[in-house]
This record gives C-alpha cells, sequence and structure tokens, in this order.
C-alpha cells in the first residue's frame, strides 16, 4: 500500500507525461481490440447473411464463387440450371423447402432477383430471423417489385413509384423501359445482401426477356405489358437455388447426389464449409493486421519505459530521500514497477471503455454502410487473453527502469556511506 501510494502521488507530478503516456495506451488498446471485434462482426455478419439454409445448389464451379454469387450478390455465375433439373431435384423426399433465384439484370447499380413467393416465406437471416415488411407487400402483379432497404433509402423509393430495369448487372446496359415495375413492397432491414437487392418473380424476368435475343432487343418487337400478362412464361432457367432439408442427417447424401447429377453438371454446396474455405483466403491478411495493431501496443510499452527512464535523473534526490529514511533498493525498484503498472491498467481501462462508446456510435452506421453487424458484447476469452498480455507488456516496460533505478540508489547508498 506504502509503494502504491507513493507511486500515485509521484506519478501525480508528473500529470502531463503521465496523461500522454495513457493516452497512448488507450489508443493502442483501442486499435488491437477494435480490430478483433470488427473481424469477428464480419465473420458473424457473414455466417448469418443466410440461415436455416442446408444447401446452395448451382452450375458447376468452385464452392466459394457459387455461394459468393448466389448470396452474397458477388460475382456471376458460370452457367445457369435448367428448370426441369431444378425440380426435379427439389422434388426429391428429403427436400423441405426450396428458393430457386435468378440473378443477371440490375437497377442503377443493384441486383434484380427472380424468385418466387417462397423466397419471403422462407428465406432466413442472422439466427433464423424471417423478412419483414416496412411497408407494401410481396409481389401480385406481374410488373411487380420488392425492394430492399438500401435500394428504397438511397433511391428515395416507395410504394406506387415506377422503375425500370437494365439488361445485365451494369448499370449503363439498356435498358427494359418499355415495361416498367410497380414498387409493390419494401423489406425492412437485414444488414445483408438483401437490402441491397430488388425482387421479383421468375416470370417477370421471362416476361421483360420476350423481346429480346442473345442480350439485346429484337428490333421492332414489342409486347405490351397486358397481353405478357396474359402468356403462360414458363421458366426455362435459374442461376442458382437454397434448399432445406427436412433433416441435417440428409445433407451429405443429398449433396453427393447433386455432385453426381447427370443431366447437366451441377454443384452442391454446404453454405458454412464455404464460408471457412473463404475465410482460409482472407486469413493472411486478418493475421497481418493483427501483427500491425500488436506492434502499435509494443510501440506504446516502449514509450512507456522510456517515459519512466527519462524521468529517473530527474528524480535522483527522491530516491536518495526514499533510502534515508529507509527504503531499501528493492523498494525503489518495486515504485517505478508499481507506477508502469498503474499507467498500463489505466491505459487499458479507458482505451476499453472509449471502444465500446465508439462501437455504440459506429455501430449503426457500419452496419448501414457495410452490412457488418459489430456486437457490443462483454469482452470475449480472446479480449481477455490480449488485455492480459498488455498488462503484462506494461510490467515488463517498467522492469529495465527499475533495474536502473535499483542501481542507482545502491550506488547513492555507497557513496553517502563513504
Amino acid at each position: 500500500m506504502i509503494v502504491a501510494r507513493l507511486a500515485l502521488q509521484s506519478l501525480r507530478n508528473r500529470w502531463i507525461t503521465v496523461l500522454l503516456t495513457i493516452l497512448s495506451i488507450s489508443v493502442s488498446v483501442m486499435l488491437l481490440l477494435g480490430v478483433e471485434k470488427v473481424r469477428s462482426g464480419a465473420r458473424d455478419s457473414f455466417a448469418g447473411t443466410v440461415s436455416g439454409a442446408d444447401l446452395v445448389i448451382g452450375a458447376r464451379s468452385g464452392a466459394m464463387q457459387l455461394l459468393l454469387y448466389s448470396v452474397f450478390r458477388i460475382g456471376n455465375a458460370t452457367n445457369n440450371v435448367t428448370w426441369r433439373s431444378y425440380e426435379d431435384i427439389v422434388s426429391r423426399p428429403q427436400v423441405a423447402w426450396a428458393i430457386p433465384l435468378s440473378l443477371g439484370d440490375s437497377h442503377r447499380g443493384f441486383r434484380v432477383i427472380g424468385t418466387t413467393p417462397d423466397y419471403f416465406e422462407h428465406f432466413q437471416y442472422r439466427g433464423g430471423q424471417a423478412l419483414t415488411f416496412a411497408a407494401g407487400a410481396r409481389f401480385d402483379d406481374l410488373f411487380d417489385v420488392v425492394l430492399g432497404s438500401d435500394v428504397a433509402s438511397r433511391l428515395g423509393y416507395s410504394i406506387g413509384d415506377k422503375i425500370t430495369v437494365a439488361h445485365g448487372a451494369g448499370s449503363l446496359g439498356p435498358q427494359h423501359d418499355d415495361l416498367p415495375f410497380r414498387v409493390s413492397g419494401i423489406l425492412s432491414r437485414t444488414g445483408t445482401p438483401v437490402d441491397k437487392s430488388l425482387h421479383v418473380s421468375l416470370k417477370a424476368i421471362e416476361a421483360i426477356h420476350v423481346d429480346w435475343r442473345s442480350g439485346s432487343r429484337i428490333p421492332g418487337q414489342v409486347t405490351p405489358a397486358d397481353r405478357l400478362r396474359q402468356m403462360s412464361l414458363p421458366t426455362r432457367a435459374i442461376t442458382a437455388a437454397i434448399i432445406g432439408l427436412k433433416s441435417r442427417l440428409q445433407v451429405i447424401g443429398f449433396q453427393r447426389g447433386v455432385n453426381e447429377y447427370r443431366a447437366e453438371p451441377l454443384s452442391a454446396v454446404l453454405p458454412g464449409v464455404a464460408l471457412q474455405e473463404m475465410w482460409g483466403l482472407v486469413a493472411t491478411a486478418e493475421t497481418a493486421l493483427l501483427g500491425v495493431s500488436a506492434m502499435v501496443v509494443v510501440t506504446s510499452m516502449l514509450g512507456l519505459s522510456a517515459m519512466i527512464l527519462s524521468t529517473l535523473n530527474e528524480r535522483r534526490r527522491e530516491i536518495a530521500i526514499l533510502r534515508s529514511l529507509g527504503a531499501r533498493p528493492g523498494t525503489v525498484a518495486g515504485l517505478l514497477v508499481g507506477e508502469a503498472t498503474l499507467l498500463t491498467v489505466a491505459g487499458i481501462a479507458i482505451g476499453t471503455a472509449a471502444l465500446y462508446a465508439v462501437l455504440m456510435v459506429a455501430r449503426p452506421l457500419v452496419d448501414r454502410q457495410f452490412g457488418v453487424d459489430i456486437g457490443i458484447q462483454p469482452p470475449s476469452t480472446t479480449d481477455a487473453l490480449l488485455l492480459l498480455a498488455i498488462l503484462i507488456g506494461g510490467i515488463a516496460a517498467g522492469f529495465l527502469p527499475a533495474c536502473r533505478a535499483y542501481r542507482m540508489s545502491l550506488a547513492d547508498g555507497m557513496m553517502v556511506r563513504t
């Protein structure tokens, strides 16, 4: 207790330097824990993009590529899946539900997805949450469109507005301007790629391409919307499908059956396994980022040690007085280690509190901008280990000036005796 009181009093006498040192430690703690929070939040958000799905089926390709274009709307499919094959697969007794997806068109940079009403009934995200409507309802008419929340908010759309779809994924592609869609519903925010998507029926995808061949409009051919509503418009192909099975025990066998499907080359991937493959690819970048954060912490610890060392000559008289009052050299060394420990504890406490304050403010902004939900939860085991490592580093940083002070106190003691 006496050593702690002496350490506090000594630090109070150098409060400007002490505050700057605590600030340095706090910033390094915020950076290290912040990187870990963002990393874990990104993983959880990606994993929660689609929940409850057992398999994703598409044309033969890599598992990660199939997951990226079908679930995250990144990239394009190598080929389509014929509707006949899709119906054959989903009619098997193991299938509980299925969501067909048809991608290819866009609207002002946002993907247009052709699907069925099963999408709104069975699609789940982030631990089994179902899609809900902030306004309106699912598509009913052939030319109804349901918007994700980001599409509606960024483009300023509301129920009843008319929009046109562009042919292809590019925003500058030819327009299906002769067949405008009416906004029938706007989905509530999910923090997933659903927010950045427009949803129409599979028949609508076929309808807007009736007068198109090989990616361009047939000259002079224009089919009115009323006539298209009377046509059967059978679906010929889809891009991918999300499937839920009646039992998880059937997943591996069902996946093998799809991968060996003879009618056409298909792939069936487990979303969790494909995500693990993706995290394996970015693990090097994550490690590098954590390494940079760790070096910032090491730098702050070196700054702590340098700050205490730089004051030793100024405090030589203080140390001499302590020795004259009976303090042993070990007590003097313990005083400096105690100061380093107090500074480190203060830096950890302030840095952790500041990080959670920043997360509370930035969480909705990051979620809205990037679709990443950074959970505000108590420090995890990993966080506790990182903080413990910083504390040990701070204590270790005090040993160098403590050894120096120990030797100085011994030398001054010998001079006094002579």
